[in-house]
């Protein structure tokens, strides 16, 4: 019984994708009415399994001794399974606006409702073996996804997605391997290994592990993939850059760092100063590639990677403090990067165009969307009264307090991305609203702001935005009991 129960939020949109892509629904509101049953019904599963699920593993099936799936409903499933459970339902409206005139909307609405079911899995993974299984199933089920238009552009993010993710997997793959063999397979707070190999050589499994997983959270060197999947539909890249693929990479590094081989292992190592050391430089140098971009999905693609290593940098502190702060930028950062998405996408959508300088004076005629927008780049930045401000402030904090040199470097590099980030984000909303002289364009638009199924989840979001930035209490009180391993 157990295992059906905790089965079912993971099964219901595996299933009702297949069967998107099988039943022949030539209707097309009866398509979206039933695409948005299936993600409403997925949601309330989950919040069935995170109050009443299992807090000790459910095993639901072995491949040999020592390999088999099981899921558990700890502190980070809980944070992880319940931010997706409340973003998916509000994207999918979306969805059904951006792609109404879009090719292949059956095969799309069903990779995007099995999407769902493969990040669960991820979420509720009591192990890295069935972690690892549903890490990789995450990289097939949303390569249709990627390549949606499959146009010569589309085809080579595709191929470029599927190298990345999958050499980063195999990288990943030794880590697990080693970790499983070593008795650390078992998510247990504190790490989790049984000492049958010596420190230095788990040390080094570690480092395979951090940039295989790494991958998917786009450590640099491993993150030209992200900017380059932007070609996919927005509803896509808002999956990819703020919800599922991207924070999976991060999910999958706490749970490598904290529940497997140990902050004990790892703090005051050179492997530990390396990985950190990557995640500092990814910090400024997504920033910076940010602020030369001109494509709009492309920059806040390349900001997203910089803010990755942000979350990747609080956990490799090894500190709870530091844990703290890359959780609560995980949730807060999905919640300001999808508005920041959305709405891109609704220019792109209104008007057809995609470049920055594209969006002079636009502002005026889509008020609405480049007003929320800026709501979501103040938050990004770090301005107070936002979340974005609350994330990187324990991240700061955290930084400072480590007494490692890696940790003030990492502090230092916060507070420069977050000029650069003022400069990358909120450029495009003076160019919104307060066009040059002879450089404005919005003469050429006749329309106004988008739809209203695109424009709820861009209100949703903002305002949970502003909720989580004047009463975070709640929140990170949660927060610090995932950090300190007490859920």
């Amino acid at each position: 019984m157990n295992s059906l129960f905790i089965l079912a939020p993971i099964l219901v949109p595996f299933i009702g994708g297949i069967s998107l892509l099988f039943l022949k629904i030539r209707e097309e509101r009866i398509r979206e009415i039933y695409s948005e049953i299936i993600v409403i019904l997925t949601s309330v599963c989950v919040w069935l399994v995170l109050v009443y699920g299992s807090r000790d593993p459910v095993h639901i099936y072995s491949f040999t001794d020592g390999f088999s799936i099981n899921f558990r409903v700890d502190g980070p499933a809980m944070l992880f399974a319940g931010m997706i459970s409340v973003l998916w339902p509000f994207v999918m409206l979306y969805a059904f606006e951006y792609m109404k005139e879009a090719q292949h909307r059956r095969s799309f609405f069903a990779f995007y409702v099995m999407t769902y079911g493969v990040t669960l899995g991820i979420a509720f993974a009591a192990d890295l073996v069935t972690m690892y299984v549903f890490f990789e199933m995450l990289t097939l089920v949303t390569l249709p996804l990627v390549v949606h238009y499959q146009n010569h552009e589309s085809m080579f993010a595709g191929r470029m997605y599927v190298a990345y993710c999958i050499g980063g997997a195999s990288l990943g793959f030794i880590a697990v391997v080693m970790g499983t063999l070593d008795g650390g397979g078992l998510f247990i707070y504190g790490g989790n290994l049984g000492g049958v190999f010596s420190p230095s050589i788990m040390r080094i499994m570690f480092l395979f592990g951090f940039f295989g997983f790494g991958t998917k959270a786009a450590i640099f060197p491993l993150s030209r993939w992200l900017p380059q999947a932007s070609v996919a539909p927005t509803p896509v890249t808002a999956l990819l850059h703020a919800v599922a693929v991207v924070n999976s990479g991060v999910y999958a590094v706490i749970r490598l760092a904290f529940y497997a081989y140990g902050p004990e292992l790892m703090l005051g190592s050179t492997e530990q100063i390396v990985c950190a050391g990557a995640a500092v430089f990814t910090i400024v140098f997504g920033a910076g590639m940010a602020l030369r971009e001109r494509h709009f999905k492309r920059r806040l693609a390349w900001s997203t990677v910089s803010n990755l290593s942000y979350m990747l940098f609080g956990i490799l502190l090894m500190t709870p403090e530091g844990l703290l702060g890359g959780l609560a930028h995980m949730l807060f950062h999905s919640v300001i990067k999808m508005v920041l998405f959305l709405c891109a996408g609704a220019f792109m959508h209104v008007t057809g165009k995609e470049y920055i300088y594209e969006v002079n004076g636009v502002g005026r005629k889509m008020p609405l969307t480049f007003a929320l927008y800026t709501l979501s780049a103040l938050s990004l930045t770090g301005i107070p009264l936002f979340c974005g401000f609350i994330s990187k402030w324990k991240l700061l904090e955290a930084g400072f307090s480590s007494g490692q040199a890696v940790g003030i470097a990492g502090a230092a590099a916060l507070i420069l991305s977050a000029f650069l980030c003022a400069m990358y984000t909120l450029n495009i909303s003076i160019r919104a609203f307060f066009p040059m002289r002879g450089r404005d364009r919005s003469s050429d638009l006749e329309t106004g702001d988008a739809g209203v199924r695109m424009l709820i989840p861009i209100c949703v979001f903002s305002v949970v935005n502003i909720l989580f930035g004047v009463w975070s209490g709640p929140v990170i009180a949660f927060l610090e009991k995932i950090a300190q391993g007490l859920i």
